[in-house]
């Protein structure tokens, strides 16, 4: 609504100046942001100006501040660092740097600025603010400007973006280019990983995280990790001897590699550094494994930005923009952060002053106020890692800790595979092992529990689920009613099973909803039963995103670079994609925002002949300029009679003589591929929270040598709203389903649309 009402007004940036600029250490993503806001100012009317090398350029002005076109960010969402540069600047550090800027900034009439950096850059940008009447005073006074431009240009709006690969600003739950350092991370891990089983060798990887060790702490979730070493969460004296001791045990129960990750601020509970060379002596020392050091170094920097960080780009300039637009003199400087799936303003210096307490409290040994400060995004990882990190102990005295508890936890994928629910099942396997529960798993989904397809695992059977995509277990969409509630019953009773994890897309949830309809009928049913989604369709009601729906966004964003670069090379031709993810748009509308598509057809958002008209006479417009390709993106069930066959045609036919047009349908190649570094979190995180609240119900819920769970909780899906994991009743979630299209009826990412329509120019 916001953005609506802001770019229906012209007015609202009309004489208006805007200045982009990038500081500090570049990471992927800011190309998108920069582009969002040139293309968001204009669209609100006002002129845009482009900053090169961050504040050097501000200070020497001329040719380093350009006014931006449209066509001048175009072909730069896909390119990582950032093509406006960036640098270090002493000058600006002195206040005759800092006039010189403000004399160029005024000259050209810009006072509203939009800094991309660290929280040195936007505090840097916070004193220009401060200063900036001052400034002004001074150059009046010196004859350089007028008073009448003093007046005019009387005060300075800043609103910061968080560019930093080591997301190590408080306020924000992530910054621009983290999770893109994770993907370069992750992959350098798993390509470690086969040479490491090959020779049984141990590796010590360092990742950058000078002060923070947020990249070493996800890639330790997201790759399974024996040990990390991280700033915030330092080890207790006498860590050579636990952490080879979990080492040792792993190699115990069949593992053929170890794999440490050392953040580069790494220390010990004392401030003493702790460095990749010395992990290595211990590991060579101790138990004499032939071990390698690996420092990624600037190779994390690299690369194209992931569809997140193209996401989080895109959506925080446009908000910077209309915060710049709607400030006044008495605003305070805002930083744009992401809280959940908000794009939301935060005022700057707040966010500064705790970033700087956490270095206050690293440096006084504060190790838990450090990680407080960090946030909830951050505890969550740190409090899962603790947990699964745990599971590694000896495993001997587990095994008599097991006869103790004799429940059984059934784990099982159901619907179409989905990148990461490997991740997920490895997690809730463990979880459910370490704490005295046997894990039993469950093929081919409802289906194969109906016909009692079970195995017992241990832990060395998912010792190399993480990274693997698809679904080992075996997945189908068959539902409990398809297959006959009284055998599913039957195997129930006869397998002894205590509770139930379901990991899946939506017939996951549909089908846990059969079975807590149908318990009142089957006593054996009335067990605690908790839904983990997984879909790439991202189309489960009571959860904002889905494990391995970012893996298909990154898939298909992929995709859209290469079929560019080939309309690129060809000169004025048009690309229609048909992407997955049946009634549900979020594919089609979220990778089309990612890959700069200029329109998405999905089956929420009706569209008319005449809406396909109009959107192939922008192409035809957009084709005498000097841009001269199409993308078209269109969901697999947008519209029965507009097929992607009729919308290729159509476009193939009005095109004629100004654009060609071809077609490619993605297909499953969106489902396959390793999970991204985000799905294999989450999707840790989500099992082991499954597992954890599976354990807690059977605990409460056992009568006699039965566990008899009927409560109107005793079924539940565990979905993220907004920043929170939460366990909602199935039985709850029927009226926001609609069960005939198989989405929910609300969908929190129908409102980025008009921002997909704003960036394609309409």
């Amino acid at each position: 609504r916001k953005l609506r009402k802001s770019v229906s007004s012209p007015l609202i940036g009309s004489g208006r100046s805007i200045a982009v600029f990038t500081s500090g250490g570049d990471s992927q993503g800011m190309n998108a942001a920069v582009r969002a806001i040139v293309r968001m100012g204009i669209t609100c009317g006002a002129k845009v100006y482009l900053i090169n090398e961050g504040y050097q350029g501000m200070v020497d002005g001329g040719e380093n501040i350009v006014e931006a076109s449209w066509d001048d960010v175009s072909g730069i969402l896909q390119m990582g660092g950032t093509v406006i540069g960036s640098a270090r600047c002493k000058d600006f550090r002195e206040r005759q740097g800092r006039l010189k800027a403000a004399f160029n900034l005024v000259t050209l009439g810009i006072t509203n600025i939009c800094a991309i950096g660290g929280d040195g850059s936007l505090t840097g940008a916070n004193l220009f603010r401060e200063e900036w009447s001052s400034l002004l005073e001074e150059l009046v006074a010196d004859g350089k400007i007028s008073g009448e431009q003093m007046a005019k240009y009387s005060h300075l709006n800043i609103v910061g973006l968080v560019g930093s690969i080591d997301n190590d600003f408080c306020g924000t739950d992530m910054t621009i280019g983290a999770d893109s350092a994770l993907h370069r991370i992750v992959e350098c891990v798993d390509a470690i990983t086969t040479t490491a089983v090959s020779h049984q060798r141990a590796f010590v990887l360092e990742v950058m995280g000078r002060h923070c060790g947020y990249l070493a702490l996800v890639t330790g979730l997201a790759c399974g990790a024996d040990w990390i070493f991280i700033p915030e969460h330092p080890p207790a004296d006498g860590w050579e001897e636990k952490m080879c001791a979990k080492l040792e045990n792993a190699r115990s129960w069949g593992n053929r590699l170890n794999v440490v990750i050392v953040s580069e601020g790494a220390i010990d509970s004392h401030g003493n550094p702790i460095t990749s060379q010395h992990v290595k002596d211990v590991i060579c020392k101790r138990l004499d494994l032939d071990t390698r050091i690996t420092v990624l170094g600037h190779v994390q920097r690299g690369g194209s930005p992931s569809a997140f960080d193209r996401l989080l780009g895109t959506r925080m300039g446009a908000e910077a923009v209309l915060a710049l637009l709607e400030a006044t003199p008495d605003t305070p400087a805002y930083v744009v952060s992401l809280d959940g799936n908000q794009a939301v303003r935060v005022p700057l210096m707040e966010c500064v002053e705790k970033t700087k307490e956490v270095g206050k409290a690293l440096a006084e040994k504060d190790f838990n106020k450090a990680a407080n400060l960090r946030g909830r995004t951050f505890l969550g990882n740190l409090e899962i890692y603790k947990k699964l990190g745990a599971m590694s102990k000896a495993m001997k005295d587990q095994a008599a800790h097991i006869l103790e508890k004799p429940y059984n936890i059934a784990i099982m994928n159901v619907g179409a595979p989905a990148a990461g629910m490997n991740a997920a099942v490895r997690s809730a396997v463990r979880t459910c092992l370490y704490n005295g529960y046997k894990a039993i798993v469950v093929h081919n989904g409802y289906e194969g529990l109906a016909n009692d397809m079970i195995e017992n695992y241990t832990w060395k059977c998912v010792a190399n689920f993480v990274a693997a995509g698809g679904s080992i277990l075996g997945t189908k969409r068959t539902l409990p009613s398809q297959c006959g509630f009284d055998k599913i019953s039957e195997v129930i009773k006869k397998r002894n099973i205590h509770g139930i994890i379901c990991i899946g897309g939506f017939e996951a949830y549909h089908g846990a909803l059969e079975i807590k309809e149908a318990s009142q009928n089957y006593p054996d049913l009335q067990i605690p039963m908790v839904v983990v989604p997984a879909t790439l369709s991202n189309n489960v009601p009571g959860t904002d995103l889905s494990i391995g729906s970012d893996t298909g966004l990154n898939s298909v964003c992929e995709t859209c670079d290469r079929i560019k670069m080939s309309a690129s090379g060809t000169k004025r031709r048009t690309f229609v994609l048909e992407t997955m993810g049946g009634y549900c748009g979020y594919l089609a509308t979220m990778s089309g925002l990612a890959a700069g598509a200029d329109a998405a057809y999905i089956f929420e958002e009706e569209f008319t002949i005449k809406d396909l008209q109009k959107n192939i006479s922008h192409l035809r417009s957009k084709m005498q300029g000097k841009i001269q390709r199409g993308l078209i993106l269109r969901n697999e069930k947008a519209n029965e009679n507009f097929s992607t066959d009729f919308v290729h045609r159509l476009y193939a036919e009005e095109g004629k003589n100004v654009f060609d047009c071809r077609v490619n349908v993605l297909g499953h190649m969106q489902q396959g591929g390793v999970p991204s570094p985000f799905d294999r979190n989450y999707a840790t995180k989500s099992a082991a929270k499954a597992a954890f609240w599976i354990l807690d119900k059977i605990s409460n819920n056992v009568v006699g040598d039965k566990v008899v769970c009927s409560s109107h909780d005793s079924v539940v899906l565990l979905g993220m709203k907004r920043r929170q994991m939460l366990f909602q009743p199935v039985e709850d979630l029927k009226e926001a389903t609609d069960f005939k299209h198989r989405i929910p009826v609300q969908q929190w990412w129908m409102q980025i649309r008009p921002l997909l329509r704003i960036m394609a120019h309409y």
